[in-house]
């Protein structure tokens, strides 16, 4: 393939399946996952994004290029916290949940960012976010919530700390295939780097992580060099015209958040498979299983 779409190998027999009735969709588990962002200044200093490298081993899209997030924890949504920014109804209004879900949903983007990245959007007042993030003591609270020993809600409470919704953006909201087996419903949230913190590597699940311009991404996506599913590629284009992280905030309350869904159809002997609205990602599979 000429670009770098990952393309699982099993999904054409999974597709078939599918089209035959053979094949029970699995539920979408909920998630949330975090595009940060980093100004850098200067002429045409367009924001760099934070980006993962899953690791080669992984089951689900081993050496793709990712954001930091993850599945909702059941305990996001288990008691009120500590909450700054837009009101929980306000936010399940934005996200079409109902008012627990979206803390929980909120919860995860923050949560994953702070587990996977080391950024903590969350302060001790509503106005404030927490700045240095390192250190041995913060470095075994995010053990023990990557371990599920201790849950975010305990973690503010435990630091004295509210969550900033307000510092997330949502943009879109992308649900895995119903021919996958593993099933995420995503909402994708933008952020800018908090002043202070920075970013380290601290997932078990990525090998590398860099800060790169989403132009310089999408370029080597084109060129077949950096591995990614549809909506990474698909949401690093769209903040392409963003010459900093606020403005990307600015326009996400405006962003659509219509789930995109992938569809597959038999047709003429052959597998089409289509994501609505991004026809860049259409492959045709013929009866050999080979996308083309």
């Amino acid at each position: 393939m000429a670009n770098g779409q990952w393309f699982p190998p099993e999904w054409p027999e999974r597709i078939r399946a599918l089209a035959e009735g053979t094949l029970t969709p699995v539920v979408p588990r909920r998630a949330a996952t975090v595009m940060l962002l980093k100004d850098t200044g200067g002429t045409g200093g367009a924001p760099v994004v934070h980006m993962l490298r899953r690791r080669a081993s992984m089951a689900f899209a081993g050496g793709a290029y990712a954001y930091p997030g993850g599945g909702v924890d059941p305990r996001d949504d288990d008691r009120r916290i500590g909450w700054a920014g837009p009101p929980r109804a306000r936010w399940a209004d934005r996200l079409g949940v109902d008012e627990t879900s979206a803390q929980a949903i909120v919860c995860a983007a923050v949560r994953e960012t702070y587990e996977e990245a080391g950024v903590l959007l969350a302060g001790p007042t509503p106005e404030t976010v927490v700045g240095d993030t390192t250190g041995a003591d913060w470095e075994a609270d995010r053990a023990a919530l990557v371990a599920r020993d201790l849950s975010f809600a305990e973690f503010l409470e435990r630091r004295g700390l509210v969550l900033r919704s307000d510092l997330l953006g949502a943009w879109t909201r992308w649900i895995t295939p119903e021919f996958e087996a593993r099933r995420y419903d995503t909402w994708f949230f933008v952020a800018a780097l908090p002043e202070g913190q920075r970013t380290r590597n601290a997932s078990t699940e990525a090998d590398r992580t860099v800060w790169i311009r989403p132009s310089e991404a999408a370029a080597s996506y084109d060129r077949g060099e950096l591995l990614m599913m549809p909506p990474t590629i698909a949401t690093l284009r769209q903040l392409m015209p963003y010459a900093t992280a606020a403005e990307a905030l600015k326009a996400a309350p405006d962003r659509d958040l219509t789930p995109v869904l992938a569809q597959a159809r038999l047709e003429h002997g052959e597998v089409v498979l289509s994501w609505p609205g991004h026809d860049e990602f259409t492959r045709h599979i013929p009866g050999g299983g080979a996308p083309s």
